[in-house]
């Protein structure tokens, strides 16, 4: 039987566990360093005799690309496991300091530049807040914090920064009037090549992703739900989102799958909008400025929202009540396992957010539909940072975002 008729007939638990094997022919080395270093990842430590198992490689092979690995200095050795039948195995692990990602976000409200190592921890940042997103100032902010991050990890370490990921809304222009901004100021936005700008700025490779889609990467590859069937929101200026299921990071046909802030919600008193107007920053913005206080406030790096009181209870009411909705209509669409909510908030304002969602949800009817939980994230507030700054690696070390997360646990 040969392999295309095995797979074909194979379980499906072989068949995904299929696209992680390497190959054992020269050429495709590349893609067999890759693959190991994504096995690793994933794992956290792997022998040798484990890695050659997960990828079908043989021993010999397995071996001549970990020494390889050890010899660029993206893997370390770890202490030597014992107490089995000959020579001790020896679990490797990625090196934090082996390669670096600069992962930039570019947001309705703020821009943050920061410097991430090989395996996923944040060594520098840099942030600014303004009320405009405009264009020259941003590159401004990007062309000197990218010096100062650079500069921040020395000339031995620089030379590893594999590139700049970006994640940024994209139609950025759209909604002005939300923001209050105006459509004159925002159409600077539609002309210009984002990642031609930003080479020109930093001298590096660009990889560019829409804002919440790299926030839930960031949580499928580096969060800790446990899930790979998960709706995933993230509230910020606007409402975004993402979609997984069975482990894959869906895009849609056209790369616009999971464009939740879109989403029709009933208003309460009576007509329809959109899940932007519900549970969205700018919503909870024009609440405070009702209430004489500074909205910009909530953006600041510091800022703790204790002292926002009901103001916070009101846009929390407002929020979970779009949130349901969405929930429940995407609940009907697929079963996923649960709905997981992050964002530019505080952890507190997020649990509070999660629990209120979980009320509203309660309060609907879902005859019919299975059971869906709601989940805080587990990245944080930095999801879209952490998803852009990962861009870098898979275009230089890891297997593709639609493969590594597809790898069986």
């Amino acid at each position: 039987m040969d392999e295309v008729t095995a797979a074909a007939d194979a379980p499906e638990e072989f068949i995904q566990e299929s696209r992680m094997r390497g190959s054992n022919q020269s050429a495709l080395r590349a893609h067999n360093k890759r693959a190991v270093l994504t096995l690793i990842r994933r794992h956290g430590r792997l022998a040798k005799a484990d890695i050659a198992r997960h990828t079908g490689l043989s021993p010999q092979t397995a071996s001549v690309i970990m020494r390889t690995l050890e010899q660029e200095e993206l893997v370390l050795r770890g202490k030597p496991r014992r107490g089995r039948v000959g020579q001790p195995s020896i679990p490797m692990r990625l090196n934090p300091d082996g390669a670096f990602g600069l992962g930039l976000k570019i947001g309705r409200r703020s821009v943050e530049l920061v410097l991430m190592d090989f395996v996923g921890q944040i060594r520098a940042r840099a942030r600014q807040t303004y009320a405009l997103p405009r264009l020259q100032p941003i590159l401004d902010f990007v062309r000197g914090a990218h010096a100062q991050l650079v500069d921040s990890i020395g000339p031995e370490f620089g030379t590893r920064i594999a590139g700049l990921g970006v994640a940024m809304p994209f139609e950025l222009w759209s909604w002005a009037e939300e923001i209050g901004a105006p459509a004159e100021t925002m159409d600077e936005w539609r002309t210009v090549d984002v990642v031609a700008a930003l080479q020109d700025v930093t001298g590096r490779s660009v990889h560019l992703a829409n804002d919440a889609t790299a926030a839930c990467a960031a949580e499928n590859v580096f969060g800790t739900s446990g899930s790979t069937d998960f709706v995933y929101f993230f509230v910020g200026a606007f409402a975004g989102g993402g979609i997984v299921m069975n482990g894959d990071l869906v895009q849609g046909r056209t790369g616009n799958a999971g464009a939740l802030g879109s989403m029709p919600v009933p208003a309460a008193d009576g007509g329809v909008d959109q899940l932007i107007n519900f549970a969205s920053l700018h919503v909870l913005e024009k609440m405070i400025e009702a209430e004489g206080g500074d909205p910009l406030g909530i953006w600041r790096e510091d800022a703790t929202w204790i002292r926002l009181g009901p103001v916070l209870d009101r846009w929390l009411e407002v929020a979970a009540r779009g949130l349901a909705f969405a929930i429940v209509s995407v609940n009907a669409v697929y079963d996923f396992e649960c709905a997981i909510i992050e964002g530019s908030f505080p952890p507190p304002v997020r649990e509070r957010l999660v629990d209120a969602t979980a009320r509203a949800i309660a309060r609907l009817k879902r005859q019919g539909l299975t059971p869906m939980g709601v989940r805080s994230g587990t990245i944080g507030s930095s999801a879209r940072e952490i998803g852009s700054a990962s861009l870098p690696f898979f275009a230089h070390y890891l297997l593709d975002h639609r493969v590594l997360l597809t790898e069986p646990g």
